[in-house]
């Protein structure tokens, strides 16, 4: 059995079992992945891949398992090149970020210049998706850190840590009757066609709740994951937008009036999130620091030998969050 074996099964599942789309992503031959996936199968006397004719169409319950332990093993293995890179030297390497649109364009940019003017020689490499997506990426171990205000909490291998409170703004055109109104309420906002967030989205939850708190039905005409396109449908006159505060930018968005939301909806909290045993370099620490500066390293630290998520929770408590 060898790691590119392993490492041939892993990339194969997590390319929808097309060979081709692996080798090119691996830079090699079709044939001599096909050729060691059938090596290791006859090494270890069980198909991993079920066939039809020399396509691969489904993993076997077998090859289920075989695959989630040899991921195991490759995070191991990089773990180890992870730890040896930290002694021999501390400033170069690689960091993996997965976010959504709303970080990656809003919060985060003016963190990854500072960070990238420190350390140089360190890669930094962003994925953006589905808060979905992103957990995912971060519990399977395809990325170090996930930042996300959804669905972070459904991975219980992930450890989690607050970073920053948000709350909404509405937007209108300027000649919009809600840009006349002195203190918006949801009921009246409940009127008119909205535009917001894809469920799931940077904090989608908390709208929702609080129409469903007063028994309101929003009337949700256009969703998207990214907040300049629900503020260009707002401009067509498709609906009234909801977005992140911060995704509001005076400056640029002068056509349009923002409506404060934090008395209408509670706030968020975006997490950030990394898979238990992540062996932490030290720029690693750096760029949590510098993305929330409360996550000094002794206080990671402490989140990483806490118990349960409870404990990790607890252990934030008495911090005050910024907001934004």
């Amino acid at each position: 059995m060898k790691l590119q074996q392993l490492r041939y099964i892993w990339e194969v599942a997590h390319h929808d079992l097309n060979v081709s789309a692996t080798a090119q992503s691996l830079y090699t031959s079709q044939p001599g992945i096909s050729k060691q996936i059938r090596l290791l199968e006859d090494e270890l006397g069980v198909e991993i891949f079920a066939r039809s004719g020399k396509h691969l169409t489904r993993i076997t319950p077998g090859g289920e398992t075989i695959i989630r332990e040899a991921g195991e093993i490759l995070r191991r293995v990089e773990g180890i090149k992870k730890i040896a890179q930290e002694f021999s030297n501390q400033r170069k390497g690689d960091l993996s970020i997965a976010t959504t649109h709303t970080q990656a364009r809003y919060a985060l940019p003016n963190v990854i210049s500072g960070f990238i003017n420190a350390f140089p020689d360190v890669s930094l490499h962003m994925h953006q998706g589905t808060p979905m997506q992103i957990s995912e990426m971060a519990a399977n171990g395809a990325v170090d850190f996930a930042i996300a205000t959804e669905a972070l909490e459904l991975f219980n291998d992930l450890i989690m840590m607050p970073c920053y409170r948000w709350n909404r703004s509405i937007i209108v055109p300027k000649d919009h009757p809600l840009a006349k109104v002195s203190k918006l309420t949801l009921q009246q906002l409940a009127e008119y066609p909205i535009v917001t967030y894809v469920f799931g989205f940077t904090g989608r939850s908390k709208l929702d709740e609080a129409f469903q708190t007063l028994g309101l039905t929003p009337k949700v005409v256009f969703t998207a994951a990214d907040a300049d396109v629900i503020k260009t449908y707002v401009r067509l006159g498709l609906g009234v937008g909801i977005i992140a505060s911060m995704a509001f930018d005076p400056r640029v968005d002068t056509d349009l009036v923002a409506i404060d939301g934090r008395e209408l909806f509670s706030p968020s909290v975006t997490k950030i999130g990394f898979r238990k045993g992540t062996f932490l370099r030290g720029y690693m620490y750096d760029f949590m620091e510098r993305f929330a500066p409360h996550l000094t390293r002794e206080r990671v630290d402490a989140a990483v030998h806490k118990q349960n998520r409870a404990e990790v929770e607890e252990l934030f408590a008495d911090i005050e969050l910024p907001t934004y």
